[in-house]
């Protein structure tokens, strides 16, 4: 003998619910996981002051670099070659400078833990 069920009554209907949509203005939802808050955006100035704290050399060293280039050019066009010479080998000195402050500053921001 077979056993039957009876159709209909006692059966739940289930309706579909389609998908939220993801929301890109927010960050998604993931269990166990908070993101940080966000940041407020850092203009030019902002973020130039900020640089310029953290490592004060590679700005100094940019403007040895422009000075030095600007006054070797200028004695170079009055035609002091011997001046022009001595201040072209300051701008590689201070070319060098610069990369130098940079490698520190990129390594020195490696090794600091995050804040």
């Amino acid at each position: 003998m077979a056993a039957t069920t009876p159709v209909g009554s006692n059966q739940a209907t289930k309706t579909y619910a389609p998908p939220i949509p993801f929301d890109f203005s927010q960050p998604p939802i993931i269990e166990g996981f908070t993101p940080p808050p966000r940041i407020k955006e850092e203009g030019f100035q902002e973020k130039f002051i900020r640089k310029t704290k953290e490592n004060p050399f590679v700005p100094l060293g940019c403007l040895g670099t422009a000075g030095a280039l600007l006054y070797g050019l200028r004695a170079f066009h009055h035609g002091k070659t011997r001046q022009s010479q001595l201040l072209m080998r300051g701008r590689i000195f201070a070319q060098g400078f610069t990369v130098i402050a940079i490698v520190v500053g990129v390594f020195t921001t490696a090794m600091n833990p995050k804040q």
